[in-house]
Parts: structure tokens; sequence; C-alpha cells
């Protein structure tokens, strides 16, 4: 693969494919936590709408929703979205909807009795979340977070079929212009897995920060004392008593 390749369609591709990441898991966010917390409402109806839209994505495909909002919404509503945004809606969406039932058992793993505590203190329900229960329910949500992300990092060569220029479609342009099929698609490999270490340390890091937070801190690691070589000392013994 020659520099002007790597430079004019891998490297763009990459910055498109971060962007993606990026934007698709800002939206997201803010779809789990949302749907998520009105998951744990008392009224009904909140929970309700918020189950329906968490199993209407769920079961939906990202590429059929992708293709829907780039070829089907347009007739609709009389203007067209750009792909680029059409991808970040649809997987955004999509993964924001696994990531409320994240929200949801991290909110509900919280002790009872922190709830509790917060009704005592006459906290408003949002107080109680904001300040009780998501400082709690975060650091264990991370973890399910990361993989999630990931996720959503391979998700995102799924914006190849709509023409946007992320890493899996300047694999395609290259492997049209050098006939090689090995050698880039190697490359692209191994650009997804630094990608997603990069992220898995990321969150690792975050996680240890939310944690320190609220008081936790790793417990160090137990110290196993050095074993003496048996037969050493036995020799040592023999030796000892051979001089008596």
């Amino acid at each position: 693969m020659t520099a002007g390749l790597w430079q004019n369609w891998v490297l763009p591709g990459i910055w498109i494919t971060v962007q993606l990441t990026l934007y698709s898991a800002a939206l997201a966010a803010v779809v789990a936590f949302g749907v998520g917390m009105a998951r744990t409402h008392r009224s009904r109806p909140v929970r309700f709408l918020a189950g329906f839209y968490t199993e209407v994505f769920r079961g939906t495909s990202a590429l059929v929703l992708m293709f829907w909002l780039f070829f089907v919404l347009p007739p609709l509503l009389g203007w067209q979205l750009v792909p680029m945004w059409a991808a970040v809606l649809a997987l955004g969406l999509s993964y924001g909807a696994y990531g409320a039932e994240i929200v949801r058992g991290g909110l509900n793993a919280v002790a009872p009795a922190q709830r509790e505590a917060g009704v005592a203190l006459s906290f408003s329900p949002w107080q109680r979340m904001r300040l009780i229960l998501l400082p709690q329910a975060v650091p264990e949500m991370i973890p399910s977070f990361c993989n999630l992300l990931v996720e959503l990092l391979k998700g995102t060569a799924l914006v190849s079929l709509l023409g946007v220029g992320d890493v899996s479609f300047a694999a395609y342009l290259v492997r049209l212009a050098t006939q090689e099929s090995a050698q880039i698609y190697t490359v692209t490999l191994v650009i997804y897995f630094v990608l997603a270490f990069l992220i898995t340390r990321s969150m690792k890091a975050l996680e240890r920060r939310t944690k320190a937070n609220i008081g936790i801190h790793p417990e160090p690691r137990p110290r196993i004392p050095r074993q003496k070589d048996k037969r050493a000392g036995v020799s040592g013994a023999l030796a000892e008593g051979d001089l008596r």
C-alpha cells in the first residue's frame, strides 16, 4: 500500500470512524440515561413508553433503520439527511436502547436503604437520583458501557454501505485500486483493535475515577511470601549434620 493511498484514504477514514463513534456514543448516552431513568419512574405510563422504545429499537436492525432514515424519511418530510448524520442517528438510537437497560439495571442495583435515606432527608426525586442513586450506580455501569462502546465502534462499519468514507470504505477503495486484499484488511483489523484498546483503557481509567469519587479504592494486591527452596534447605541441614 503506497503512502498516497494511506494519506488520502486510510487516515481520513480513521478520523471519520472516530467522529462517528464519538457522535453516536454521545447520542446513545443521552438516550440511555433518559430512557433508563424513565424505566424506573413511579408513573406507569412513563415506564410503558420507555419500555416500548427499548423493545422497538432493540428489536430493529441498525442497518435497516439507517436505510430507512436515509431513503424512506426524506420523501415523508421533504428534506434529505446527510449520510453521516443518518448513520449517527441510527446508531445512537439503536445502541441507546441497549444502554437504557444497563442504566435501569444499575439503578435497580442500588440498595433500597439508600433510596429510603433520600426520602428521610426530604430529597426530591431528582435530588435522590442526582445525589444518591447515580453516583453509586454509574461506576457499576461503566464495564457494561465499555463493552457497548466497543460494539458501537465496530458497528460504525455499517456506514460504508451509505458511501461514508470510514475505515471500512477506505479499505474497500484501496483494495479496488491495488487488488490486494490481505494487506489492507489486515491493517484495517489492526486499526479497529487499536481504537478498541484505547476505548477500553479510557473506560477503565474512568471507572477508577468514579469509584474514587465515592470512596471506593482498589484493594492492594496481597503479597505472597517467597518460599525457600526445600531442596536447598534439606542440603543445608545435611551439611550441618555432617559437620557435627
